[in-house]
């Protein structure tokens, strides 16, 4: 089998260019088509000349890119129907509100199939999904919903921060039997990082720690993740940050770990605050490690209500690295705080 001399387990050494996060999109993608014939893309728009905000531009097997109508639920049933039959589709949406027009599909059929036929079938399904703000989305346009994708039994949540998680990340996810939901903001699209050019995979299920420290555990996802690191940086935060990278299965051992020394959890997640991943691990925590805890755990995250249009109040909704790295720092002194207070 043609993957079969790629370990899921193996961490790639540092390769010797930067690319973009796009680029390492398209470049995973790439050379999944090249390796297994079985490997195809759907999606709307999928084939335009646009190539999904350039992450699927030039792909050496462009006949392997299929466009789609807009009916998503039915066209999440012929990506099904196809990873059933043996082959490893790959379908993006461009947006990551309208799965739930898929959402019978995906929690029905795509989640369930392994469950019911007692895990003797594959499900090779990647659902690859872009997230986040820009030119007044509003409401309809700019959710991230990761919290309640996360919920159904037999979905694996990806959300990959840098350049490198996501090659080696998306090509594990083309690897996995299972069905994975591939998440990916685009406001990272731009960042660039050092990725190898060789194939390599990352383990789903696996946290990274982006930054040692002793006094503060943060747990990160996404867009999240960076704009903590750079209040770290900023203000010379000593914070244990934690990038999860994967929702679901989520690398609990890691993010206790670091609460067991620093006594102390704030979780930073762009979604909606009311039982959403950041109150997941916050439970998890307090259920685990109660007894490490120096103070109450927070969680900043958007508002309870939905995206603004304009552009000011847009920016207003979304926190940022001032706003995160002030909460940090008054959870460092040990102050009374309300993370609410944080939040517009």
């Amino acid at each position: 089998m043609p993957w079969s001399r790629f370990d899921s387990n193996y961490e790639a050494p540092a390769g010797a260019r930067d690319i973009t996060y796009c680029a390492a999109i398209r470049e995973a993608i790439d050379q999944a088509m090249c390796l297994d014939p079985r490997v195809f893309c759907i999606g709307l728009d999928a084939d335009d000349k646009f190539g999904v905000f350039g992450s699927m531009s030039n792909l050496t097997h462009p006949e392997r890119v299929l466009g789609t109508p807009i009916s998503e639920n039915a066209m999440t049933g012929v990506a099904l129907g196809a990873a059933l039959s043996g082959m490893r589709p790959i379908h993006v949406h461009l947006r990551n509100d309208f799965l739930l027009v898929a959402m019978d599909q995906i929690a029905n059929y795509v989640a369930k199939w392994q469950d019911m036929f007692d895990h003797q079938v594959k499900v090779p399904l990647v659902i690859r999904s872009i997230i986040g703000r820009g030119w007044g989305c509003g409401a309809q346009h700019s959710q991230s919903l990761h919290g309640l994708f996360a919920q159904i039994p037999g979905l694996k949540v990806v959300m990959p921060s840098s350049p490198y998680d996501v090659k080696g990340l998306m090509l594990s996810a083309v690897k996995d039997d299972s069905p994975v939901l591939f998440l990916e903001h685009r406001w990272l699209y731009k960042n660039t990082g050092n990725v190898p050019e060789a194939m390599y995979t990352l383990p789903i299920g696996k946290a990274a720690t982006l930054r040692r420290g002793g006094s503060l555990t943060v747990v990160a996802t996404s867009l999240a993740a960076i704009h903590a690191l750079k209040a770290c940086e900023q203000q010379e935060l000593d914070v244990d940050l934690i990038d999860p990278r994967t929702i679901k299965p989520l690398d609990l051992d890691t993010i206790l770990a670091s609460v067991h020394r620093t006594g102390r959890l704030l979780v930073v997640d762009y979604d909606f605050p009311f039982a959403g991943f950041a109150s997941e691990v916050v439970a998890a925590v307090c259920e685990r490690a109660h007894e490490s805890l120096r103070q109450p755990p927070q969680r900043l995250c958007f508002p309870d209500r939905g995206m603004p249009s304009s552009g000011r109040l847009e920016r207003a909704y979304y926190p940022t690295p001032e706003r995160i790295g002030e909460l940090m720092r008054q959870m460092i002194l040990g102050s009374s705080i309300d993370a609410d207070s944080f939040v517009n």
